[in-house]
């Protein structure tokens, strides 16, 4: 699989995550105390925007219904809160991260 430039090191501060377009997918780009992370953007129950959600650690929560994702592997941590309802989600995909002089690089499938 290919590695897409997604942004220069400057673009992602640390300890925050941003938004890319790139190849056609959406990919929330994170950087934890010296560590970036790619994870898909959209929340698998209901395509919410994780880029608007929170960081807690390693921990993204869906500004939508409360999902909560691992930034480091895109496992689903827990499901909406519906009130008393607790709804599963399922596990988002993680990509490859490399940095290449100022560039930061994705991988992805083509």
């Amino acid at each position: 699989m290919p590695f897409y430039r997604v942004a220069s090191l400057s673009e992602v501060p640390v300890n925050s995550m941003k938004p890319f377009t790139v190849s056609g997918k959406e990919i929330l780009l994170a950087s934890l105390n010296g560590n970036l992370y790619a994870i898909d953007n959209r929340c698998s129950h209901r395509k919410g925007d994780l880029s608007k959600g929170t960081l807690t650690g390693t921990t993204v929560t869906c500004p939508v219904h409360g999902s909560k994702f691992d930034l480091t592997s895109g496992k689903a941590i827990s499901g909406p809160k519906l009130g008393p309802i607790k709804l599963k989600t399922s596990d988002l995909n993680s990509y490859k991260v490399k940095v290449e002089e100022d560039s930061i690089m994705v991988e992805l499938p083509e």
